[in-house]
């Protein structure tokens, strides 16, 4: 498996066609609650999805002969999709049955769904919609400390904050690929502190050739095949 998504190997974010398009093709499902009177801030959203991920790779359930762990290889063998939907009330209380494990930020909740086939959603999450998850900060964030994680957001990219949580989530799952087991340990014992930011635009060009994990995207939705997303700038990859 290939953990570095510039690679030229067989990476899961390319945009060519590769030996994970044979395999079959799961996507992990991730759930943002949205309520009319109360949205989340857009980069608390964007954070608790990347830790909404970090916290399903290293449940327990997930690794050796968890319940979910069949599910998570099947999805990770494959092309690494993830799709963030939004709910509210009712459908909020129907997704949180299913599988899965909620993640509160701030101001954020996400809840991300056990790996199901591609093109075998459960209903409950199958009626949730993409689209409406345009988010907006109140006030802009504060400086990320350099001593955590921080995600690069690509300056140049404008994306919904939906296809956003979706990329962050990517680099995130990216650096914990990179991290040894010790690294890992670490930052799950810490409760995975982490920041999305969005890089300034003179900076950007060093980020992507710094050799940290760079995700690009392979143009489902939104976005050029092979745009680069997001750099995970995590402390212990840093050279």
């Amino acid at each position: 498996m290939s953990h570095d998504a510039t690679s030229s190997g067989d990476s899961p974010f390319r945009s060519e066609l590769g030996a994970r398009d044979a395999a079959p093709q799961f996507v992990l499902p991730l759930v943002v609650r949205i309520e009319r009177s109360a949205p989340p801030a857009r980069t608390d959203a964007l954070e608790t999805a990347a830790r909404a991920v970090l916290v399903m790779l290293s449940d327990e359930r997930s690794v050796g002969d968890g319940e979910w762990a069949q599910a998570v290889r099947d999805w990770q063998d494959a092309r690494i999709r993830k799709v963030v939907r939004r709910a509210r009330g009712a459908e909020w209380r129907r997704a949180e049955g299913l599988p899965g494990v909620t993640v509160t930020g701030k101001s954020a909740e996400v809840r991300v769904f056990v790996p199901v086939p591609l093109d075998g959603w459960p209903k409950e999450l199958a009626k949730l919609q993409v689209s409406g998850t345009d988010l907006d900060d109140p006030e802009p964030p504060v400086a990320a400390d350099p001593s955590a994680p921080v995600l690069w957001m690509n300056p140049e990219l404008g994306m919904s904050a939906g296809k956003a949580m979706a990329q962050a989530g990517h680099a995130a799952q990216l650096a914990w690929w990179e991290l040894s087991d010790a690294e890992r340990d670490t930052w799950r014992e810490a409760g995975f502190p982490l920041a999305v930011r969005t890089a300034d635009a003179g900076r950007w060009p060093e980020l992507t050739s710094s050799g940290l994990p760079l995700v690009r995207d392979a143009g489902f939705t939104e976005i050029a095949p092979g745009s680069c997303t997001v750099v995970a700038d995590h402390p212990a990859l840093r050279v």
